[in-house]
């Protein structure tokens, strides 16, 4: 009697998934170092209270005195608030280039049809002179 071809192809020796998944985190696991979960979840966290304190104070004193006011002093004269006639002569210095740009495509495209149409009746005036011409 012929045997089940279900059995026969089936590999008694195979893993299943629960167990290829558990040899693959256990060899990944061996290839990191002691703590690497501790110090991912530690950098994901960022610095404690503790030490932001500490840098606190050691950045204060690396500053000399007054620093915080001098760059406030900085931020308020380069925040300084452009005039109406600085933003008038902006926009109308704007405006004119666009004008301008304007103005140049127009008279790019009359030249352009004009110079097609000037062809074309060159050619038809062409053809009217021309007795044995039948182009018309």
């Amino acid at each position: 009697m012929r045997e089940s071809t279900f059995a026969s192809t089936t590999n008694l020796n195979m893993k299943t998934e629960a167990s290829a998944w558990r040899a693959l985190n256990a060899h990944a696991a061996a290839q990191l170092r002691g703590g690497f979960a501790d110090r991912a979840l530690r950098a994901a966290h960022g610095p404690a209270a503790v030490t932001w304190r500490a840098f606190f104070t050691v950045g204060a004193r690396s500053l000399r005195p007054g620093f915080a006011e001098r760059v406030l002093r900085a931020a308020r004269v380069a925040t300084d608030i452009p005039s109406l006639a600085s933003h008038f002569a902006l926009s109308a210095s704007i405006a004119a280039v666009c004008l301008s740009a304007v103005l140049f495509v127009h008279q790019r495209n009359v030249d352009a049809a004009d110079a097609r149409n000037l062809a074309e009746w060159q050619r038809l005036v062409q053809a009217a002179d021309d007795p044995d011409s039948n182009m018309l």
